[in-house]
């Protein structure tokens, strides 16, 4: 089991959630008076979640939208609470968190993009300023250490459509939709979309699915690129693809991720020159002798991350 001490600054209220997936953990909130509308929890929390099924998901996190009634609209409040459980994420050990699952509360359901009820009642100040700290919550998201991944069970619509693009990975099914339909109200993408789907699904695709505002399903996301993998059942495959990844090191995979994040910003000389950079750093650690230890005797290595 996987537990962890929430630091909550005393400006916010520490509450008990509970949902339909059980009691979960001590979260924070910036209101009151009713349950977050986004926390993180480790994936395994209990006793009974130490089932054999679920070995090797140790130190999976949870990052969980829960504003169902809204479709998981993004508001002010939703983003906040986000970017404290990002934070949080990024500050914890590889004992404890080893990689990230952006999720819904409920089944069938991502995320419907930007909440343009609440919109409606910003000045154009405030929308500014909701769109920069969007912004920096996925550009936050795409920064943290260990790998994310996006279960995308359901609509990914505009906000949140840019919300899994702002993961490593992502996974959907048959209930699956994504769609960037901001032409369609007079604006563009406007928190990394145009940016971050022209890299994964190349200049021209980016063009079609921004200019038509059209959706496409899961099948189609996944033959495009835009999604890794297509799944009759998406969560148990980001629960597979998560094992998958953590039989790899902490710090490799973080050293990777930062590698191949810079290839897309970097040219091809200071991309090589920044891979050996940090490969270097790797060869004394703990976790690259025990990875030639485990190879030697022929069994799995156990990593700690040091």
């Amino acid at each position: 089991m996987v537990s962890f001490k929430m630091i909550i600054p005393s400006s916010l209220r520490t509450r008990l959630f509970s949902s339909r997936l059980g009691v979960r953990t001590l979260i924070t909130s910036t209101s009151t008076d009713s349950p977050p509308h986004a926390y993180l929890r480790p994936y395994l929390q209990t006793k009974s979640d130490a089932q054999p099924e679920n070995e090797g998901l140790e130190g999976v996190m949870s990052l969980v939208l829960d504003r169902p009634e809204t479709k998981n609209a993004l508001s002010v409040r939703m983003v906040a609470e986000m970017r404290e459980g990002i934070a949080k994420l990024d500050s914890m050990p590889f004992t404890s968190s080893r990689i990230l699952l952006l999720q819904s509360s409920q089944p069938n359901l991502f995320c419907s993009g930007a909440d343009l009820r609440e919109r409606r009642n910003m000045s154009q100040e405030q929308v500014s300023g909701f769109l920069d700290s969007l912004r920096d919550m996925l550009r936050e998201l795409e920064g943290i250490k260990v790998p994310s991944i996006a279960v995308i069970d359901g609509y990914a619509l505009g906000g949140g459509a840019e919300l899994a693009l702002g993961c490593d990975l992502r996974v959907g099914g048959e209930n699956t939709k994504i769609a960037l339909p901001e032409t369609k109200l007079g604006i563009i993408p406007g928190a990394g979309g145009t940016q971050r789907l022209t890299h994964l699904v190349g200049v021209s695709k980016a063009k079609e699915l921004i200019y038509t505002g059209k959706q496409i399903n899961g099948v189609e996301a996944e033959r495009i690129g835009l999604i890794n993998t297509y799944s009759p059942q998406p969560f148990q495959s980001a629960l597979t693809l998560s094992k998958q990844i953590m039989t790899s090191a902490p710090l490799a995979l973080s050293s990777a991720k930062t590698a191949i994040s810079s290839a897309s910003r970097l040219p091809l000389e200071d991309g090589l020159d920044l891979e050996r950079k940090v490969y270097n750093a790797l060869l004394d650690t703990e976790d690259r002798q025990e990875g030639l230890r485990a190879f030697k005797e022929k069994r799995k290595a156990v990593f700690k991350g040091r």
